[in-house]
């Protein structure tokens, strides 16, 4: 484990912070339409999303993924120039909430500082459909993208994204493409944010009480069991629902973050101890930090996003040194 430098007045702005999130609600899942409702909010939010793209200089696509029967629509943005690598996003909203839109702000700062293609899978939500659904969609959009996917973006390196839910995801697809060993070689990084990797729940988890922050503490254990009804425990725990039960071996390089306040934090240090024994982690849990920071307005969510972003360029020219390598010795 290492930890980011962060200056005093970092730190104690995530308390402060974390102060107004203890006065908040807790997000649930425990009825159908408690997600519905905030889901739209959130799409009334995002009108002119493309505009703002657009005075920021990143070019937006609307695309459709198509792979084993399945049309998965992505939303892509690319930088002005010719792109030098190309990040597969997948959004968080606990399965059940969110869009590619919730991250065009960090995804455009991605594209302006890595010169990298963004694409962002809309996968289909729990509870109207069911979890299994969403893991095939992501699969479906990876095997897209890594056969050429929008097109300018064939031979570059992939880089996984995911968030929370949409680290799981990652991580589902990760582990998916094992029987596919020429589409997981292609891919140069994963980067995860606080990530769920026990559907079952860590003993954290089960532990986690009304004092948690963002995340409805009491009520995590069965949220988490309402994704896959039906599902005993153990079964729950089965790789690729569960990527943190999985054989790992062939993952790429990662980078993983989680947070000191976050209930979840076990499935991070639990997932970076497993994957560490078949290639580079480099894992950061963040002081005082809640599930979510990366969205919350604290200097925090900027110092990990730079962070991230000198990882990528980092892993992007490591690739590229590789491949000149590789040319010269064959001459």
């Amino acid at each position: 484990m290492t930890k980011l430098l962060l200056d005093e007045h970092v730190i104690q702005a995530v308390r402060r912070f974390n102060g107004l999130l203890a006065r908040m609600p807790r997000f649930k899942i425990r009825n159908r339409f408690t997600p519905r409702l905030i889901q739209s909010l959130l799409r009334m939010s995002q009108l002119g999303a493309d505009r703002k793209l657009a005075r920021a200089n990143v070019r937006v696509e609307q695309h459709i993924a198509k792979d084993g029967g399945l049309s998965v629509p992505v939303r892509v943005l690319r930088p002005a120039g010719a792109a030098c690598g190309v990040v597969l996003d997948l959004h968080g909203g606990g399965w059940v909430i969110g869009n590619p839109q919730m991250n065009d702000a960090l995804n455009a700062a991605l594209v302006a500082d890595c010169q990298v293609t963004v694409v962002s899978v809309d996968y289909r939500l729990v509870p109207r459909f069911p979890l299994q659904a969403a893991m095939d969609d992501c699969l479906a959009a990876a095997r897209w993208l890594l056969a050429g996917g929008p097109g300018d973006v064939d031979g570059l390196p992939v880089f996984f994204v995911g968030e929370s839910a949409g680290a799981h995801l990652a991580g589902t697809v990760l582990l998916r493409l094992k029987d596919q060993p020429q589409c997981l070689e292609r891919v140069a990084g994963a980067v995860l944010y606080y990530g769920v990797y026990d559907l079952a729940g860590t003993p954290k988890v089960h532990a986690a009480d009304a004092t948690t922050l963002v995340l409805d503490g009491p009520g995590m254990a069965e949220a988490l069991r309402m994704l896959t009804p039906g599902f005993s425990d153990a079964e729950r725990r089965a790789a690729p629902h569960s990527p943190l039960y999985g054989d790992l071996a062939g993952m790429p390089p990662a980078l993983m973050y989680g947070g000191e306040r976050d209930p979840l934090l076990d499935d991070t240090t639990s997932m970076a101890q497993r994957w560490r024994a078949v290639a580079d982690v480099e894992l950061h849990v963040l002081p005082e930090a809640p599930h979510g920071f990366l969205h919350f307005p604290t200097p925090l969510g900027r110092v990990v996003q730079l962070h991230t972003h000198a990882w990528i360029r980092q892993r992007i020219s490591v690739v590229h040194n590789d491949r000149r390598a590789g040319v010269t010795a064959a001459l």
